[in-house]
């Protein structure tokens, strides 16, 4: 799903896109996004934030409500570093700002479908640190056994491979190479998702910060 309201920019990204094999539809503004993923089912969306009916960041946040699994590139002209942050944390998987080149749009929609195709479903594992559980198979997490936190696909993943090792450190590099599968993904970014795993999970002092060496679960 192509999500820009300028038809020329559209029309030119989508004629790049479908000649590297990609069958694309197009929505012009955020109620056609929304309309069109109510009835279609889409590998990857090319969210632009600014949308004549709407903020991008909160068709971002419906999507990534509807399906964890869809991935999610913003492709936008908001460069200030409050933007990027709003948008990974509310579900997007890559943030390219404008202008950008069609080689470096496509290495980005690369990754993320290669990081989509190396992602098994996982054996069925239910793993435990303090209040959390985390229920890998159904991607369900439980706080104090019956409040239900909704995740974003790389908070899930990021609370899954710390869980399966409480109270021992996982790297910086360890841990962005798990979740990302490239070692290519910025210390800023990981961070920005630990940041917004902490505040939905709202359990002081579980997710801790060891500076200068990565992350853990408090034991």
């Amino acid at each position: 799903m192509l999500v820009e309201d300028d038809a020329r920019v559209a029309a030119a990204l989508a004629t790049a896109l479908r000649r590297r094999g990609h069958e694309i539809v197009h929505c012009p503004t955020a109620q056609s996004a929304l309309d069109a993923f109510a009835g279609e089912s889409f590998d990857l969306i090319l969210l632009d934030l600014n949308l004549p009916d709407g903020d991008g960041i909160e068709v971002c946040r419906t999507l990534r409500r509807k399906d964890e699994t869809v991935a999610i590139i913003a492709v936008t002209a908001r460069a200030e570093e409050r933007d990027r942050v709003l948008g990974l944390r509310t579900g997007a998987d890559d943030y390219v700002v404008k202008p950008y080149s069609m080689a470096e749009l496509n290495a980005r929609i690369e990754a993320v479908m290669r990081r989509a195709a190396r992602a098994a479903p996982p054996p069925s594992e239910t793993l435990t640190a303090g209040p959390v559980s985390v229920d890998t198979a159904a991607r369900r997490v439980l706080v104090n056994g019956g409040r239900e936190v909704a995740l974003t696909r790389k908070e899930f993943e990021i609370l899954a491979v710390l869980a399966r090792t409480p109270g021992v450190v996982v790297s910086y590099d360890r841990l962005i190479l798990a979740v990302w599968q490239t070692s290519f993904v910025g210390r800023h970014t990981l961070d920005v998702h630990v940041g917004s795993l902490r505040a939905k999970l709202d359990v002081p002092g579980l997710v801790q910060t060891v500076r200068g060496v990565g992350y853990r679960l408090a034991p």
